[in-house]
């Protein structure tokens, strides 16, 4: 068996540079100077990525991404606040589950998993229910890698002075987002994606005027972003016992991620990826389930063979075992599997990847009929 680890075509974790596994191999004190200035290194080259710095806090969180995205909802929404949560995905529905699990109401309209929400949609459900004080957006849906249209729906959102809450999970980094020209209260997003760290941090990049409006909001003490924020605003110190590993990762990874060329170079890399992706795969009669107009250079979900030959566990483990781990549909109407085109990899890994998909169709003797 192979000890060389699979290339991860996910879409997070995914897979990082030697450089960002080693920035690991140092253990920090959690009150540590040094560590508290790594810290604050980060959220400030993280502001930077938005342009964000004169308008917005950056607040680091422990856990995933989805711990960020509800302690946005939980800390920005007041409790006696409505959530339009736009939906056309699994994430969508995740943020739908979050608003009602934290007793906050909300309304939801979902379109068709390959529809992207359209301003004009924002629009009309916005004209139609004054009662709604925030609206929901995921930028990229991860469950299919569909694009929203975020800053037409954002200046509608402000239009009918509303506020914005972004999971940009999947597009912070690759995908420009500038929040002197995007109006929005929280913009959420985490270490292990397009940045290329690690996963165990989130972040949210929150309104100043928002946030410094959002004291008793929250339903949890961890979970408390405007707590959060003040306790490091007072200290340099995070509240409780911080992803030290996880902090020094991230902050390697944006020092790669600048040597690169910033946002404008990830995000050609990555276009570049998907290119080579999508090409390869339709030589092989393998059909993409989103029309280009709408495909995220971030991941890519591809309709299954339909040979009864084809199982995908089968043909997952037969892929890993070539040097690649693919991810599963999320879909729930159509037999689906993803690949993700973000992470240490570039055209030559993504051809790699198309070819041990072939050898493995043929081996597993499957034809798209």
């Amino acid at each position: 068996m192979s000890t060389i680890a699979p290339l991860l075509l996910t879409p997070g974790p995914l897979t990082t540079s030697v450089r960002t596994r080693q920035a690991m191999m140092v253990d920090w004190g959690s009150w540590d100077a040094r560590f508290n200035q790594l810290t604050a290194s980060v959220c400030e080259q993280l502001l930077a990525i938005i342009n964000g710095a004169a308008s917005h806090h950056c607040v680091p969180l422990q856990g995933s991404g989805t711990f960020a995205v509800e302690a946005a909802i939980g800390t920005l929404v007041p409790r006696d606040g409505k959530v339009l949560v736009l939906i056309n995905g699994a994430y969508g529905q995740r943020l739908a589950t979050i608003c009602k699990v934290l007793g906050r109401a909300c309304s939801t309209f979902e379109t068709a998993e390959d529809q992207p929400t359209t301003a004009a949609d924002v629009d009309r459900l916005l004209a139609q229910d004054p009662s709604v004080s925030h609206v929901a957006l995921i930028h990229c849906e991860t469950s299919t890698g569909i694009l929203n249209p975020l800053p037409e729906i954002a200046q509608v959102v402000a239009r009918h002075g509303k506020r914005l809450i972004i999971d940009a999970m999947s597009s912070f980094g690759a995908l420009p987002i500038d929040a002197r020209q995007v109006p929005f209260d929280a913009l959420v997003a985490a270490s292990g994606k397009c940045l290329e760290g690690v996963p165990g941090m989130g972040f949210v990049f929150a309104s100043k005027a928002a946030l410094a409006q959002a004291e008793g909001n929250s339903h949890s003490l961890a979970m408390d972003l405007h707590d959060q924020h003040a306790y490091m605003a007072r200290t340099g110190q995070w509240r409780f016992t911080p992803p030290t590993h996880v902090v020094a990762a991230l902050h390697e990874a944006l020092l790669q991620y600048n040597e690169e060329g910033g946002l404008s170079a990830r995000h050609v890399r990555y276009a570049d990826n998907c290119q080579a992706l999508l090409d390869g795969m339709a030589a092989l009669g393998l059909r993409s389930f989103l029309p280009a107009a709408i495909q995220a250079p971030i991941i890519v979900t591809f309709h299954a063979p339909r040979d009864p030959r084809y199982r995908f566990t089968d043909f997952y483990e037969r892929v890993k075992a070539k040097g690649f781990i693919l991810y599963p549909g999320k879909l729930t109407q159509v037999d689906t599997f993803r690949i993700g085109c973000i992470g240490c990899v570039d055209r030559g890994g993504m051809q790699a990847a198309v070819d041990a998909v072939a050898q493995v169709l043929r081996e597993m003797e499957v034809l798209d009929s």
